[in-house]
């Protein structure tokens, strides 16, 4: 099995060689967006083969620019990758622009790169410069030691960004390393995830991570930033950057946090899948959804599905059409099911609950129904509080949470 990590790591370079640095991430961006500008047919139809859009431009940006070759084609290839990240949202049905790229950022392969363990050679539009590594001065059990320095981690690539507010490069470098796959677990137990605006995940076995240390920080960097935006100086737009890169920080750590105990919760319930929601268009889907809210959600997925990969369980995504309306007891789905937020009432059997658990349980059920209906060595159940609800909708034991008592329940 493949195990992918990336690591930040702070460049020091000297003067000149920033200069150098500036110029290929000058060029390079001019490449990506011709790339772009060239996708496009007379029919209207925008090519996204990185090929024919080699045959399309490559000649033309090696006479335009000082580019390597590697670098050239890096740049037709992130190109490619974004315009395929457009027509997909067409497909869809969604609006989206051609990209067009502004941000300082420069790919590099082990074509057009040497890593080190304390160093890089990087390509430039002047030959090759050196650029070191500010590492910590104690490595500890730090992301540098583990997959950067380590023996056992191929470094295979990385992506150079200038922040400006700082005036300092950063690489953030790829590492993979094979490892033996863990022994996928064939109990066929499911947990259900439902994510949610108020409780940013709740599982069917009944535990709940709280959204608002989420939005509370999120509303003080809000304020910090409107403050700092109406100085308008230089230096208020260094510290608004600052505080943007303070926030992701944060929150990254949250989610973290909440992946780790939610993967832990599966591993401990013997749980062998994990389902959520798909994702797509999770925000039209959600009301009152911000970007903040969107952008949390498929990060924890992201986080949730490594770290459960590693330890033998599947993690799987599923249709969320009526989770949230469907009485999880007795089958029947209504939009009057649900009368507020946070409360789900059965107007056929009066079932009673709170809303987030009964989607988490009807989205674990989707799964479920969905792998029995033809894969052999399906899950078999959905993970409740106490007990199992098989995929003819018989519950093994007492579900012991219901609306507005959470003493039962694992709240976090």
């Amino acid at each position: 099995m493949e195990v992918r990590r990336t690591v930040q790591v702070k460049l020091s370079v000297t003067e000149s060689d920033a200069d150098l640095l500036h110029e290929t991430i000058r060029q390079f961006r001019w490449a990506a967006n011709y790339v772009v500008l060239n996708a496009e047919n007379d029919d209207g139809y925008v090519e996204t083969s990185k090929g024919k859009l080699n045959s399309r431009t490559y000649d033309d940006v090696r006479r335009e620019t000082e580019l390597h070759a590697n670098l050239v084609q890096a740049a037709r290839s992130r190109a490619a990758d974004t315009l395929k990240s457009v027509v997909a949202k067409w497909k869809r049905g969604k609006n989206a622009s051609l990209p067009y790229f502004s941000s300082p950022f420069l790919e590099y392969d082990k074509r057009s790169a040497t890593f080190h363990d304390d160093h890089a050679s990087l390509s430039t539009v002047d030959g090759r410069i050196t650029a070191d590594y500010v590492l910590p001065d104690e490595p500890g059990e730090t992301p540098h030691s583990q997959y950067l320095l380590s023996d056992e981690y191929e470094t295979t690539g990385a992506t150079l960004h200038y922040r400006d507010a700082t005036d300092e490069f950063y690489l953030h470098v790829r590492t993979k390393v094979d490892v033996d796959a863990p022994e996928l677990r064939e109990n066929g137990t499911v947990l259900g995830v439902d994510l949610g605006i108020e409780n940013i995940a709740v599982t069917s076995t009944g535990v709940f991570w709280s959204a608002s240390e989420l939005d509370h920080w999120h509303r003080e960097y809000e304020k910090r930033r409107a403050s700092l935006q109406q100085c308008g100086s230089r230096y208020a737009h260094e510290n608004m950057q600052a505080v943007g890169r303070k926030e992701t920080g944060r929150f990254e750590q949250l989610l973290h946090r909440v992946s780790n105990e939610l993967v832990s919760e599966a591993e401990e319930r013997g749980c062998s899948h994990i389902a959520f929601e798909d994702l797509t268009d999770i925000r039209d889907r959600m009301p009152g959804a911000k970007r903040l809210h969107a952008w949390a959600f498929r990060r924890l997925f992201f986080y949730v599905e490594y770290k459960a990969e590693e330890r033998g369980i599947t993690v799987r995504q599923v249709n969320p059409a009526n989770t949230s309306r469907r009485c999880s007891s007795c089958g029947f789905t209504h939009e009057d099911n649900r009368p507020s937020q946070d409360t789900f009432e059965c107007l056929k059997c009066g079932y009673q609950n709170h809303a987030d658990y009964n989607a988490a349980k009807n989205i674990g059920f989707r799964l479920l129904g969905k792998q029995t209906a033809g894969e052999g060595g399906a899950p078999v159940g959905v993970r409740l509080n106490t007990g199992m609800m098989n995929a003819s909708g018989v519950t093994t034991a007492p579900d012991l949470v219901r609306a507005g008592v959470h003493g039962e329940c694992h709240g976090r």
